[in-house]
């Protein structure tokens, strides 16, 4: 599979070893402004191919081959910056949403595109659900809407109100969970049809950025991570058996000033591992970092790159850990340097998540 012995041969010359400390493979021709949004393709198919979404308003797409080669395949425009991407089940189409308040449906086939969702504000997030009795397209809205689409039918087939804004959200069948302002969380059950399980306020104390849904032993959705803009994880079960089972533990922080001060920055994404169940998580500070929570241990942290990490992602086997290094816009755009590349790294990670053996 994906290895580090070809590095030799790969990559460009000319990317400074500061933007790449951790000598990663890197994307070829990324995306020309900040990354919005990783996605690699299902098992389904049997290659692996990349999409991300960005600030330029479009969503590109490259093949990942063994060697860590990226070939761009293809790109799409949308009318506004692009805010999430996702993949159909079957691997045959990409969903885009952002701030043209649309989501749209691109056919990787024909290449056609065709706009299957619509809001009143910037749609942030959207994921595609695949249940035994239905399949949509469900699209979460700075309107404070949830809306769920079969993409064949201008008018959703369910809309339900969210109590703010939706900032986050993640979807494995049969769960999803919501992050809205206000720090409220909503968890839904999907099966039958969508509904309300649980509504929860966030164990956070600041505003949330990120949510990613984690499996049991069984591989059935139990709890989720969710991110803050402080520097902050918390690991929560729907139902936990003991409460003492949800925790939060500290990240992205620098090691402190000699007079005490800490320097504390947002947790931009989450993803678990598919294989392991271990995480990854990617901030402001430019570090991604690999954690074991049942051993509530960290496996790796890396090196500090020259920009935040704005997301991540991993392939469906989990040989393949893509991050997203690009200005998050977390200081505002006064440190905005459009001389700063962005660029998109693939690291082999299989082994680096391993969770730790109990001794």
């Amino acid at each position: 599979m994906f290895n580090q012995s070809s590095l030799g041969t790969f990559g460009s010359t000319s990317t400074p070893s500061t933007a790449n400390p951790m000598k990663d493979f890197e994307v070829v021709q990324p995306p020309d402004d900040s990354v919005s949004s990783l996605a690699f393709s299902p098992s389904t198919l049997p290659q692996n191919f990349l999409i991300a979404g960005s600030w330029d308003n479009n969503v590109r797409c490259w093949e990942i081959e063994q060697n860590g080669t990226s070939v761009p395949k293809s790109m799409q425009s949308c009318g506004g910056p692009v805010l999430d991407v996702a993949w159909s089940d079957d691997g045959t189409k990409v969903f885009m949403a952002g701030c043209d308040k649309q989501a749209k449906m691109w056919d990787l086939a024909s290449n056609q595109v065709v706009q299957v969702a619509m809001h009143d504000a910037p749609i942030k997030t959207c994921h595609w659900i695949k249940a035994p009795n239905y399949s949509c397209l469900m699209t979460g809205s700075w309107d404070k809407t949830l809306k769920f689409w079969d993409t064949r039918s201008p008018t959703p087939m369910m809309s339900i109100n969210l109590p703010e804004r939706c900032y986050c959200a993640d979807v494995d069948f049969p769960m999803a969970v919501v992050g809205t302002a206000g720090k409220q969380i909503i968890v839904y059950q999907l099966e039958g049809k969508p509904q309300e399980y649980k509504k929860l306020d966030s164990p956070l104390k600041y505003q949330h950025r990120c949510v990613a849904i984690f499996r049991d032993k069984k591989k059935s959705p139990t709890g989720y991570a969710l991110g803050s803009v402080e520097g902050r994880v918390a690991i929560q079960y729907v139902n936990p058996a003991n409460p003492k089972d949800n925790f939060t533990f500290k990240c992205h922080r620098s090691n402190g000033t000699p007079n005490g001060y800490q320097d504390i920055y947002a947790v931009n994404d989450i993803a678990f591992h598919p294989v392991h169940g271990t995480l990854a998580t990617v901030g402001a500070d430019g570090s991604f970092s690999f954690w074991d929570k049942d051993a509530r241990t960290k496996l790796k942290p890396s090196e500090l790159m020259e920009q935040p990490i704005s997301r991540c992602a991993f392939n469906h086997n989990g040989q393949i850990f893509a991050y997203a290094v690009s200005y998050d816009w977390s200081k505002g755009h006064e440190f905005y340097n459009t001389q700063k590349k962005n660029y998109i790294f693939l690291r082999p990670c299989y082994d680096e998540l391993k969770p730790r053996t109990s001794s």
